[in-house]
């Protein structure tokens, strides 16, 4: 069984069917982008995956336990962490404090030792170590993004899930996040799932993609292998890539 196992799940909106029979399979210490556009299932599936939602059909299986019906929290307990879209941190609170308000309730290795030293490692790797005593309220929107992922890796989770955090970057902040992503990916020891409009941004990440279409699978593969993909290019890119491919 994978890290990861997403087996023919269904969700239901009334008649509409917004996860349709989905399958997705991780392994441990994996990077993989979920793509594909508005309104095709990506964020239903972050939803079931997280238990904010329970799916109608199908199981999911989480580092060998069956998760489908757990409710968020305990989810979360399992070592699940989620990133929204908008950054979920404490403007009035220092950069360092965010990092450590996780810790406070939390049962990770952080927690147990009352070591800072750790903390001021993720500080380091979400590069606002020279940030640390400043309001998160001055952050530029990049770095309050970066900021959440620091407290997602204070709470030592195995499995991060991203919705678009790139949203209202830069450029250059875009290009640094793909560096701090793939960096967070080399230990091993956490596995990445990604959501993104970004092509560019999903380019850089490196990783193999899974094409989302009306709720279920269109295409998995490589990056040029999906961007080269006719069916994918008039979904996705459009049929005027689809025309120069």
């Amino acid at each position: 069984m994978s890290f990861l196992e997403l087996r023919s799940i269904t969700k239901r909106f009334g008649g509409l069917k917004a996860v349709d029979d989905f399958s997705l399979s991780l392994e441990k210490g994996s990077l993989t982008a979920l793509i594909g556009p508005n309104g095709c299932g990506k964020s239903t599936t972050f939803n079931l995956i997280s238990g904010t939602f329970t799916p109608d059909d199908g199981s999911i299986h989480f580092d060998g336990i069956d998760i489908s019906l757990l409710p968020a929290q305990q989810i979360a307990r399992l070592g699940v962490g989620r990133k929204f879209q908008v950054p979920a941190i404490f403007p009035e609170l220092t950069v360092f404090q965010n990092l450590k308000v996780p810790t406070l309730q939390s049962k990770s290795y952080f927690s147990r030792s009352g070591s800072n030293h750790m903390l001021l490692e993720i500080l380091s790797q979400i590069r606002l170590n020279k940030k640390s005593d400043t309001p998160a309220s001055q952050l530029s929107h990049g770095e309050k993004q970066w900021l959440e992922i620091g407290m997602i890796l204070a709470q030592a989770p195995k499995l991060i899930l991203l919705d678009e955090p790139t949203a209202g970057m830069t450029a250059t902040e875009t290009a640094a996040t793909a560096e701090l992503i793939k960096d967070i990916n080399k230990s091993g020891d956490v596995t990445i799932l990604v959501i993104e409009h970004d092509i560019g941004f999903i380019e850089q990440l490196q990783c193999p993609l899974t094409v989302m279409a009306r709720g279920q699978v269109l295409k998995s593969g490589s990056f040029d292998t999906i961007r080269n993909d006719k069916e994918v290019q008039e979904l996705y890119f459009g049929k005027e890539a689809s025309a120069h491919a």
